[in-house]
């Protein structure tokens, strides 16, 4: 990886380079899911976005653990290395915190946005995501378990998108 483009570059250049690479993370995630759906099938296209998203969450909380020498396990460490989780950042979770356990809320999801923009149903995205959330999670601490609490299409809760609970399992 060549990273000299990067050497005298300005901040503000370097989080609009970060904006840019965001942005075109989420939508090469969009159009993929997007193709295999038009390609195949939804269902093909749920199956296989679920196995992705299965093994990309473990591989990157793996990697942000390293990256960022995070070395807390628990809840307090899964909330570490959330934050530095590309989703994290761009759709903007609420996390709760407490002894017992996390809470993730949703406001908003730019995925489930984009689709009703586009005339299409909301995607059932709750298996992908308890495989992502559940995958990332162990990576920190395998006794994490994973809970959602409600995800599209149920219907929505004090104005939220969705919600999940994360605990330590006794």
């Amino acid at each position: 990886m060549n990273l000299d483009v990067f050497e005298d570059m300005p901040v503000q250049q370097l989080r609009s380079y970060i904006e840019f690479l965001l942005w075109h993370y989420r939508v090469m995630d969009s159009f993929w899911y997007l193709n295999i759906a038009e390609q195949f099938d939804e269902p093909t296209a749920d199956r296989l976005n679920e196995k992705v998203w299965d093994r990309i969450a473990a591989l990157a909380a793996k990697d942000l653990v390293k990256r960022f020498e995070i070395a807390e396990s628990g809840l307090k460490g899964f909330v570490q290395a959330l934050r530095y989780w590309p989703w994290c950042i761009l759709v903007g979770y609420r996390i709760a915190e407490s002894p017992e356990e996390v809470v993730i809320s949703v406001p908003s999801c730019p995925t489930q946005e984009a689709r009703t923009r586009r005339g299409l149903q909301e995607y059932n995205c709750r298996e992908m995501h308890r495989r992502e959330f559940s995958s990332f999670a162990r990576q920190i601490d395998p006794r994490i378990e994973t809970c959602c609490l409600f995800a599209p299409p149920d219907p929505r809760q004090d104005g939220v998108m969705c919600k999940w609970r994360f605990y330590i399992k006794k």
